[in-house]
């Protein structure tokens, strides 16, 4: 397995090891639920290390970003970020990803750990602009430090105002005294916080004065499994159980990223506009359990008849609720909030409702 260069304080720490994406990565420390609410209602720090990074550089840059994402790549200035998706020439998706924009001639890509190959071939056979790649996901680590008094934490450790970045903008800076540290005011737990990228020679100094600063606020590291429960509470999508292969964006609520504007000749484009004009059969709804149960991937959804109506891509007891909460796709014409869905639980169909996400209230 792949290491991250914090496996070794993972390890020292007690954190229960798993293997995800190829790397050797923590899954809880004192607990999922415990790393949940500390998140929630303190700090706490994820490593994010094995998330890949490509840089897209040169005149062509942009053409090639429009060539290939959803998103329109052309209103990001220097300082933002955007979410968008790769969308493959099947009606699925690629790999969904981050667009930092650096300079007009300079961004960088953040992909999911375990789609690195898989995009960077993807970035290469599409590449018909010209434009500069670079595979640095070898070269970056990344944390991850998240929740309501994340900001306080890393305040202590840069001149950078950190109040003053907007949600999904960045600068680079210095952090912890090391320079170029990209701040970003980005995270996939809804609890607000920054990720930081860095290079690994200065991994271990960064992670130890994160802590050191962050012992008075309570500071905690997270482990992928909070990690998971924290963006499900959210309603975000994870590549591989919501979205994937063969889930069209529009099928996926990802309709506000996929921008059919001129200059913009990403792949299917003509079959996603036809989607948008006339609709989709199925859609990615949000809902929370009537009776009680925890709805798991690829549990089966059906109507009050029992005629199966989708499937679960993505579920867990919510620590902050206390509910079942889940993610599935669903015939279109039960995707509308307050519809009565059932969960087929081994034979065991128990009510469920479609809520709009975020369960989190």
């Amino acid at each position: 397995m792949k290491t991250t260069p914090f496996t070794e304080k993972h390890i020292a720490l007690g954190a229960k090891m798993h293997e995800f994406a190829g790397y050797n990565m923590p899954i809880e420390y004192s607990g999922i639920i415990d790393e949940h609410l500390t998140v929630c209602n303190a700090v706490g720090v994820f490593d994010v290390s094995h998330m890949g990074e490509f840089w897209v550089k040169g005149p062509y840059a942009l053409q090639f970003i429009q060539d290939i994402t959803s998103n329109n790549a052309a209103v990001l200035t220097p300082g933002k970020v955007q979410y968008t998706c790769f969308p493959n020439e099947t009606g699925g998706i690629v790999d969904d990803l981050l667009v930092y924009c650096y300079e007009p001639e300079k961004y960088m890509l953040v992909v999911n750990a375990a789609n690195i190959g898989k995009d960077w071939d993807w970035c290469v056979s599409h590449n018909r602009a010209g434009a500069e790649l670079e595979n640095a996901s070898d070269r970056m680590a990344q944390l991850a430090i998240q929740g309501p008094k994340a900001l306080s934490v890393l305040q202590k450790l840069t001149s950078v105002n950190l109040a003053e970045i907007p949600y999904y903008h960045f600068c680079v800076g210095d952090f912890a005294g090391v320079p170029q540290v990209i701040l970003s005011n980005t995270g996939y737990t809804g609890a607000g916080g920054f990720e930081l990228y860095f290079y690994p020679q200065d991994a271990i100094h960064i992670w130890d004065a994160i802590f050191e600063a962050g012992a008075e606020f309570g500071i905690k590291p997270a482990g992928l499994g909070a990690r998971d429960t924290l963006r499900l509470e959210m309603g975000f999508c994870l590549y591989g159980n919501d979205i994937d292969d063969t889930t069209s964006p529009l099928e996926a609520g990802l309709g506000w990223i996929t921008k059919f504007v001129e200059s913009k000749d990403f792949p299917n484009r003509a079959a996603l506009e036809k989607q948008k004009a006339e609709g989709v059969a199925r859609k990615l709804v949000g809902f929370e359990m009537v009776d009680r149960g925890i709805p798991r991937h690829g549990y089966k959804l059906a109507d009050a008849d029992g005629n199966e109506i989708g499937h679960v891509t993505s579920g867990t007891m919510s620590p902050t609720r206390k509910i079942g909460i889940g993610l599935g796709y669903v015939q279109t014409a039960f995707s509308k909030p307050g519809t009565e869905i059932y969960l087929d639980n081994r034979g065991r169909k128990l009510k469920a409702q479609v809520v709009k996400p975020p369960f989190r209230k």
